[in-house]
């Protein structure tokens, strides 16, 4: 018996850096595959388009992320609990930083950014995401949907910033600045 093929698992990883340091409509299948060192016929073999390997990517993204959205939000400390996922959040970028040379922003926030007009079934997909984000924080503010999506787009604008200028430094002061999104009797 044969050893098992990662070349599912290359092709989306491969997708996921170059969309990340590129965004979608600047790569191709032939470059996805190149990166992941796959051969094009192997590519269909695992994901029949584009759109199916970039659904699977993201899946699998937010695969990765999401326990520790769900773990820290889960440990008790309400504002506390917030303030260790924003610093999470802003310690990625730093991370991406230092290990490419730029800030990537969020893979998903820039695929809803790029393709949110031009693809029903990604914008679809991305849009429960940040719905289970929202959900997710909304929990941790008592319930209150509409504060706590307030609350992912100041990360997500900052963080947009931060890739705009390069730099880290847009995001020095994401949780004061969230802390004032959240009023007095929550930012404690």
């Amino acid at each position: 018996m044969g050893r098992p093929s990662t070349a599912r698992d290359r092709l989306l990883e491969a997708a996921c850096d170059l969309m990340g340091s590129r965004g979608y409509g600047s790569i191709g299948v032939a470059e996805i595959c190149a990166t992941a060192d796959v051969r094009k016929g192997s590519f269909y073999h695992f994901f029949e388009s584009k759109q199916a390997l970039v659904l699977a990517a993201i899946d699998a993204h937010w695969a990765a992320q999401r326990p520790g959205w769900v773990t820290t939000l889960a440990s008790p400390g309400g504002p506390a609990s917030l303030e260790k996922l924003l610093a999470d959040q802003v310690a990625y970028q730093r991370y991406t930083l230092a290990a490419t040379g730029s800030i990537r922003g969020c893979l998903l926030a820039n695929l809803a950014l790029e393709l949110s007009s031009a693809d029903e079934v990604i914008k679809a997909r991305l849009a429960a995401i940040f719905d289970e984000q929202i959900s997710l924080v909304a929990a941790e503010l008592g319930g209150d949907k509409p504060l706590a999506r307030a609350v992912l787009a100041q990360l997500e604008g900052m963080v947009l910033f931060a890739r705009l200028a390069n730099s880290v430094s847009p995001l020095d002061d994401l949780w004061p600045q969230t802390q004032r999104l959240l009023g007095p009797a929550r930012a404690s």
